[in-house]
């Protein structure tokens, strides 16, 4: 089959994946410019999803170590009793912490209802129980006096302190709830300053649940409220909320503010786009800082690590004036991570976090000033990028270069992905990718599959239309590019290997059929796996000899190196070989090989109706005829010194003899490889004799040369030795012309 009959393949056997990956590009591309403001919640869960994922591999961060949990843990329950504690004991409890050297005392509790545990509460029946009357003047006097209110004693003592209390928004209305207003202390500024509250785009509160007015006496208040996503985890946390038009800070800020100093001011910062009724929110400025936040004031937490990051100090402890030293000048924060209390959230860490963690987290966000950011428009850049990038480069390669070459193209398209938005998340910002991701993992199925239907079915045919005349391998050649299908080839530069059993008629005639056919399978099997192990593609084989290329089909700038190599292992695999060889009773095989490196022709040649991908041309000659004078010389392999000198000198040679072989009309240096690397000191001395006999043979200096070819004969017993033997004592007989160049002519292959 000829070149033109590829051209018959019929056109709708050949659409283009690639052409096929672009659409899709381009289909993704139009839909993120059309959707992308208004991302699909199941992208956002997934990103989500990632973000958590990324939280995990980056594992735990430092914390500032300026924020600590007195903590009213399970231990504390037990050692002082259930919640809610009497009032008294919490002013014991703070009084300790701020006697301690605390900064500031923040609640991430609400005091919403009376202590019932307070004397005045049970003062009637007390007295009534009493044997002596006691007037309604001395009732009034008892009732009036603050040491018997729990909640006078707690308000009191939040008084004298540094403090913020808690309390909790109420998001939607609620039946038969008295309205209660939160108590505003901090200074708030708006950037610009002509924006109207009611614009802003606060998370509104219809109502809130406050702490009563006896208790209500600390420095400050802010509300503790968090907002779970679809998912029930805790990502965001609002800075700001607004009743009535009114915007009200988070317990984590003012605690901050409040820690501070008190006298900060916070500057809420508004987007000046016109086009939208409600003011985004950009972030806010706390003590020197700018806090970026959502559109709606909310503060994206950047975790540090699992439940306990934070130091815990249980409360218990803190009564008893334990561990108080670890409570000096830092931002206090009174919570519980006792289950039976109910304030246990989901994060990215863990399912189960207690509430106060999240605050103080929040509070060592604003302190050191990195919560995370979500960067929309370089999300949006990233995004195009990623996918006009990686889509085109994913489709080329899945179109043009192998499977494995397009499915590691496709792995390291979703691996770099990953990687920049991880990168990203180290700084603190976050880039949703699920998209690009879920665009380059399309883009992969459908020219996949594309390839599979189209591509593959233009496959089929040519192994259908060519697997009867040509090997296997070569089809899978003219499959990766059929135009190349020729008869006329093409010159390279290429090495050329040629082996051959040594007496292989002898041996033949000591076996059976079937010993013969076995012994032939096992030898070409051995032999040709070490070739192709190093690279080189079996030409044929001819009886008991093997043709083998390298640098062909595929380029090999190596490829003399890696031939000599193969030549040295075959050796030792023949030396293997024998020992199964010698169990079966078979006697020892030697071989010979032949290399020769220079330009070739190489293609398909052949008849019209028959051809096969070989290397054809006069260097090819000549490796056959090196492989043939390796029984003259006794040489187990024999180079030209075109492959050795290609070869490089990583591998140590025996200059063999400088020939004229038959049907060539230059002469060329022949050569032994013997070992590849540096020789033993014996093999290096020997050679190096050798050639200095070779050098006074080609002198014509025969008695000297004769004097170390009989020494080196004697040492070791070998073929070439005893050659060089029997030519000098021709020559010392009958003497060459003056003008011999030491050149030996051969008449016959």
């Amino acid at each position: 089959m000829t070149q033109t009959d590829i051209r018959m393949i019929p056109s709708y056997l050949k659409p283009s994946p690639f052409k096929i990956g672009c659409m899709v590009v381009i289909a993704a591309l139009c839909l993120f410019y059309l959707f992308g403001n208004r991302k699909p919640q199941l992208l956002t869960s997934f990103d989500n999803r990632l973000t958590d994922v990324m939280f995990t591999i980056r594992g735990q961060t430092p914390i500032s170590g300026q924020v600590v949990i007195v903590d009213i843990d399970d231990a504390s329950l037990a050692r002082i009793g259930q919640w809610p504690w009497p009032r008294n004991t919490v002013a014991d409890l703070i009084t300790q912490i701020h006697q301690a050297g605390a900064r500031v005392v923040g609640f991430d509790i609400v005091f919403a209802e009376p202590d019932r545990t307070s004397p005045k509460n049970h003062l009637d029946g007390i007295i009534d129980l009493l044997t002596n009357p006691v007037s309604e003047e001395e009732r009034n006097a008892l009732r009036a006096n603050p040491s018997l209110d729990h909640d006078l004693i707690l308000g009191d003592t939040l008084a004298t302190i540094p403090s913020v209390l808690g309390y909790v928004f109420l998001t939607s209305p609620q039946k038969d709830l008295e309205d209660n207003v939160p108590f505003p202390s901090c200074t708030i500024h708006l950037d610009p300053p002509a924006t109207s509250l009611s614009s802003i785009n606060f998370i509104q509160a219809s109502n809130a649940i406050v702490n009563i007015t006896d208790v209500s006496q600390a420095e400050s208040e802010g509300f503790f409220n968090v907002f779970p996503d679809p998912s029930g985890t805790i990502r965001k946390v609002p800075l700001f909320m607004a009743l009535n038009g009114v915007p009200y800070p988070s317990l984590a800020l003012e605690t901050m503010r409040i820690g501070l100093g008190g006298e900060q001011e916070v500057t809420i910062h508004i987007s000046q786009q016109v086009e939208t009724t409600q003011k985004g929110i950009l972030g806010i400025t706390a003590a020197g800082k700018f806090i970026p936040t959502d559109d709606q004031g909310q503060l994206t937490v950047n975790y540090r690590g699992p439940v306990k990051t934070f130091a815990y100090v249980p409360a218990a402890d803190v009564l008893a004036g334990l561990h108080l030293d670890r409570l000096r000048d830092k931002y206090v924060l009174i919570g519980t991570s006792a289950a039976g209390l109910l304030d246990l959230r989901a994060t990215p860490f863990a399912n189960i976090f207690p509430g106060v963690e999240i605050q103080a987290t929040v509070m060592d966000n604003l302190l050191a000033g990195d919560p995370l950011t979500y960067d929309l428009y370089t999300e949006i850049g990233m995004t195009y990028a990623l996918v006009a990038g990686s889509g085109l480069l994913l489709s080329a390669l899945l179109a043009y270069a192998t499977p494995v070459a397009g499915a590691l193209g496709g792995l390291l398209c979703l691996l770099a992905t990953a990687g920049g938005s991880y990168f990203f998340f180290l700084n603190n910002k976050i880039i949703g990718i699920t998209y690009p991701l879920l665009t380059i993992i399309t883009v992969f199925l459908v020219v996949t599959l594309s390839n599979y239907f189209f591509a593959g079915r233009e496959k089929r045919f040519l192994r259908d239309a060519f697997g009867h005349y040509v090997s296997p391998d070569v089809v899978s050649e003219i499959i990766k590019n059929p135009a190349n299908l020729s008869l006329s080839g093409q010159v390279r530069n290429l090495t050329v290997f040629f082996s051959d059993i040594r007496d292989f008629t002898t041996i033949s005639e000591k076996m059976t059929p079937n010993q013969l056919g076995r012994f032939m399978n096992l030898y070409l099997t051995a032999m040709s796996s070490v070739l192709l192990e190093h690279g080189g593609t079996v030409d044929k084989y001819i009886g008991d000899a093997i043709m083998a290329i390298w640098g062909a089909p595929l380029a090999d700038h190596n490829h003399a190196a890696r031939a000599v190599r193969a030549s040295l292992a075959s050796i030792r695999q023949l030396a293997e070989l024998q020992k199964e060889l010698q169990e079966e009773q078979q006697g020892e095989i030697q071989i010979g090989i032949g290399l020769n490196t220079g330009e070739m022709n190489v293609g398909n040649f052949g008849s019209t109706q028959r051809f096969d991908y070989t290397v054809i041309g006069d260097n090819v000659n000549l490796a056959s005829r090196l492989e043939g004078l390796t029984k003259v010389y006794g040489c187990r392999i024999l180079i030209s010194e075109s492959t050795r000198d290609a070869a490089g000198a990583g591998f140590f040679c025996r200059f063999v003899d400088r020939v004229q072989v038959k049907g060539k009309k230059l002469p060329v240096n022949i050569f032994e490889p013997l070992c590849e690397g540096e020789p033993d000191g014996d093999l290096r001395r020997e050679v190096t004799r050798f050639q200095e006999a070779i050098t006074a043979y080609r002198q014509q200096d025969f008695i000297a040369a004769r004097q170390i070819m009989s020494a080196l004969y004697e040492q070791n017993n070998l073929k070439l030795y005893r050659l060089y033997l029997e030519r000098i004592d021709v020559f010392l007989s009958a003497p060459p012309p003056r003008d011999w160049d030491g050149v030996f002519t051969f008449t016959t292959k």
